[in-house]
């Protein structure tokens, strides 16, 4: 009896140290599959949250807007992997290049490419040198070249063959040079607006880029030299079908009703006054004029007034290019509101609705609307900004036009003579356009918001130009800077995933050892003789 006791003590004995021993080994596997797995989540959770998401740079675009009376340089920047297909575009420099518009060029092609240097030459020290070579160089042409295609097609082909050379000699890429259209206009203009004004995107609370909800559009009116544009969205679509361009930008479609006046520009319009005002005098050696200011005097030839295709119809039956035609400011506001109406035709729309001029159709204007341009240095001169009444309006221009040139040169910030001279007549003929040519009235004159610029950009047709042409540039993938290198990242990954394997398989296979070894030592005890 006492021998068993002694022998069932020595195997309870031999059982508890054999335990020790495989617990040990148990423990270590347990630490190192826990530390495996911990260090998985921990290197997975760094790469995946510190990782820096690089942009791959920016792109540059340049655009000429060869208007009329000047030629104006702009660069553009965006981030090149872009929003929904078009570029995030800002502009970062403008220059205007020194000398008349390029359709002035026709008698001398050669001589318009020596004023673009020194706008040229401040562009090559703003965009990088390693990026010369991938701008891209546009050439928008307005009404003054098309005016010129219409009249001499030959002399036009010269201005751009003569512009063509020069920027092959330029380090930028050349995109060529072409006259655009005035719908293209008119759209681009409204794209620059309403761009611009953030109603096609703005940055949410983290950040990122993301079309407004609810966010009206606004119109645009822009007032160039030989042309004058008007675009916006109609209450209609599809009554307006046939007057409308579809835009899309940022993934989404617009349908934007837009059209152009040919020779309703400011410099065309005052030369057809000009005209008419000749056509109605009994003598051409002295003119007056209502619209300059009492006691301006200045002679002018007639090929300055009468030899463009606009002025055509009113051209005196003994023209002589080169005669001078004396005009005496008179500064009747009265009689100068007077002539300003004659040259729009208001007939051509009788009965008809829907028609402010010309018979063109437009729909009902609505919503706010942004007037740049021409429109914009106007008001300026007048001495109001932003948006005001019709009555103030009206006021303004009555009480400039009243004043004398003398008095003028103290009341302008900026004078010069060839705009001085000028705003009475631009006043009166904004506002017979506006009022009888685009229907605004008392109600919605307020809705115009009269401006040059919004932040650092200029609300001019380029900006919306380069958007578009963005749709058509590739976008860059953006680059993905990682904490660890994907090889040792991949290594680390693979050790410490195979260390938690061969722990949990150790872990299995002492499992299954210790249960073995339980039902052995059952069945020696039972087996045991007494």
């Amino acid at each position: 009896m006492m021998e068993r006791r002694a022998r069932g003590g020595a195997e309870r004995s031999s059982r508890g140290s054999r335990r020790m021993l495989t617990r040990a080994p148990s423990v270590i596997a347990q630490v190192f599959l826990l530390l495996s797995i911990v260090l998985v989540i921990a290197i997975a959770v760094i790469q995946i949250n510190q990782q820096q998401i690089l942009s791959p740079g920016l792109k540059y675009g340049i655009v000429l807007d060869a208007g009329s009376s000047r030629t104006t340089v702009y660069v553009y920047e965006w981030p090149a992997e872009k929003e929904n297909d078009t570029g995030v575009v800002s502009q970062t420099f403008k220059c205007n290049v020194k000398g008349p518009g390029i359709s002035s060029y026709d008698s001398n092609p050669g001589a318009l490419a020596k004023p673009f240097d020194d706008c040229l030459n401040k562009v090559k020290e703003r965009i990088p040198v390693h990026l010369h070579k991938n701008t891209s160089v546009y050439l928008g042409a307005t009404a003054g070249m098309r005016l010129l295609r219409l009249q001499n097609e030959t002399a036009a082909n010269e201005v751009f063959a003569s512009i063509q050379n020069y920027f092959r000699e330029q380090p930028f890429e050349f995109r060529g040079a072409q006259i655009i259209t005035g719908p293209e206009e008119g759209v681009y203009g409204w794209i620059t607006a309403n761009y611009l004004m953030g109603n096609f995107l703005e940055r949410n609370l983290w950040r990122t880029w993301v079309h407004p909800f609810r966010k009206e559009t606004m119109g645009a009116l822009d007032l160039g030299g030989a042309s004058t544009q008007i675009s916006f969205i109609p209450e209609d679509f599809q009554e307006n079908f046939n007057s409308t361009l579809q835009v899309k930008l940022y993934g989404y479609n617009y349908n934007v009703y837009t059209h152009s006046f040919q020779c309703y520009g400011r410099d065309e319009a005052e030369k057809r006054l000009l005209a008419l005002l000749l056509q109605r005098s009994n003598t051409s050696s002295s003119v007056d004029n209502p619209c300059y200011p009492q006691n301006y005097n200045t002679s002018l030839t007639m090929k300055y007034f009468s030899s463009s295709l606009c002025t055509q119809s009113l051209r005196p039956a003994n023209y002589h290019p080169n005669q001078l035609v004396n005009f005496r400011g008179t500064g009747d506001p009265g009689l100068c509101q007077e002539v300003v109406s004659l040259l729009f035709n208001f007939t051509a729309c009788t009965d008809r609705e829907e028609c402010p001029f010309n018979g063109i159709h437009q729909p009902k204007v609505k919503g706010n609307f942004v007037a740049f341009s021409g429109f914009y240095y106007t008001i300026n001169a007048l001495n109001l900004s932003g948006h005001f009444s019709l009555a103030d309006f009206n006021s303004s221009m009555w009480f400039f036009c009243s004043q004398s040139w003398a008095q003028l040169q103290f009341m302008l910030p900026k004078f010069e003579e060839i705009y001085a001279r000028s705003y009475c007549f631009s006043a009166n003929f904004i506002y017979y356009l506006l009022v009888h040519g685009y229907n605004f009235d008392a109600k919605t004159w307020p809705q115009i918001h009269f401006q040059k610029e919004v932040g650092n950009s200029s609300i001019a047709w380029s900006l919306g130009y380069m958007l578009s042409l963005t749709n058509m540039i590739p976008a860059e993938g953006k680059l993905i800077r990682l904490p660890l290198k994907p090889s040792l990242f991949a290594g680390l990954l693979i050790f410490l995933t195979a260390t938690a394997l061969i722990c949990l398989l150790f872990l299995v296979y002492l499992c299954i050892v210790s249960r073995s070894r339980k039902n052995i030592s059952h069945v020696e005890h039972v087996f045991i003789p007494e």
